[in-house]
C-alpha cells in the first residue's frame, strides 16, 4: 500500500474517534503506526506538512494560487487519495487548537534529542517553500515559521540558513545559505559546500524516512546551496 493509502487508513481511524483535533492527529500517528518506526516517520512528515500548511494558511488569512501550486508540487497525491488529503487539511484548518501544541507534539515524535532531528528541518523547509511561492514572505507567515522553528528548537543561526534558501537576505545571503562566515578561506568554504551537498542529497532524505514524493524539497534545497556556492566561487576562487 502507498503512503497515501496509509494516510487514508489513518484519517478513517481518526474520523471514527470521538474527538478529532490536532492532538488526536499526532497521537494517532504515534499509536496506529507504533510497530513500524520508518512508516511512522513517513506518515508523520506527510501529516505535519498538510496540517501545518493549513494552520499557516489560517494564520496568514490568504491562500494564493501560487501557494496552492507549491503545495501540489510537494504533494503528488493520486486522484483517488485527494479527498483524504483535503479532509485532513480542512480538519487542521478548522481545529480551534493552536498550531503551537501540534508543533510541540511533532517535536516529541523525534524523541528527547529532537534538537537535531532532521525531519523537523525538512518540515520547516517545506513550509517555507509553500509560504514563498508567491514571491513574498508575508509578515504573519514569517512570525508563524519563526515560532514553529523555536518550538522545534532550531537555533536562530540555523533558522536564518533555512530561511536564506527561500528568501533573499541581502549581500551576505550566499554565506548565510552555506552557514559559514564571510572571510573564511575559499578552501574551507568549498569543504563546507561539499558537506552540505552530501548531507542534503535526495537519497539521504529518503534514507531517513521521507516519502519519495517529497524529493522536490531536497531538490530545491540543493539548488539553493549550489547557487550560493557558485556566487561565492565567482568572487573568491583562484584564477
Amino acid at each position: 500500500m502507498s503512503i497515501w493509502g496509509r494516510i487514508g487508513d489513518f484519517i478513517a481511524r481518526l474520523s471514527s474517534s470521538a474527538s478529532s483535533g490536532i492532538a488526536e492527529m499526532v497521537e494517532a500517528v504515534r499509536t496506529v503506526f507504533a510497530g513500524d518506526a520508518e512508516l511512522r516517520r513517513r506518515v508523520a512528515f506527510s501529516v505535519a506538512m498538510i496540517a501545518l500548511s493549513a494552520k499557516m494558511a489560517k494564520a496568514d488569512g490568504i491562500v494564493t494560487q501560487d501557494e496552492i501550486r507549491a503545495f501540489r508540487e510537494i504533494f503528488e497525491v493520486p486522484p483517488e487519495e485527494a479527498r483524504n488529503v483535503a479532509r485532513l487539511y480542512d480538519l487542521a484548518k478548522r481545529d480551534v487548537a493552536g498550531y503551537e501544541a501540534y508543533a510541540a507534539q511533532l517535536a516529541r515524535l523525534c524523541g528527547s534529542g529532537h534538537r537535531n532531528c532532521m525531519m523537523l528541518e525538512d518540515i520547516l523547509d517545506g513550509l517555507f517553500h509553500i509560504a514563498t511561492a508567491d514571491g513574498v514572505l508575508h509578515e504573519r507567515e514569517g512570525r508563524f515559521l519563526h515560532h514553529v522553528a523555536e518550538i522545534f528548537e532550531i537555533e536562530e543561526n540555523h533558522y536564518q540558513t533555512i530561511m536564506a534558501r527561500h528568501v533573499h537576505l541581502g549581500e551576505g545571503d550566499p554565506y548565510v545559505v552555506l552557514g559559514i562566515e564571510r572571510g573564511k578561506p575559499f578552501a574551507e568554504i568549498k569543504t563546507r559546500y561539499r558537506q552540505l551537498v552530501a548531507a542534503n542529497h535526495p537519497d539521504r532524505l529518503i534514507a531517513r524516512g521521507l516519502p519519495q514524493e517529497f524529493i522536490r524539497i531536497a531538490t530545491t534545497r540543493l539548488a539553493a546551496i549550489n547557487a550560493a556556492y557558485e556566487m561565492i566561487e565567482r568572487d573568491l576562487a583562484p584564477a
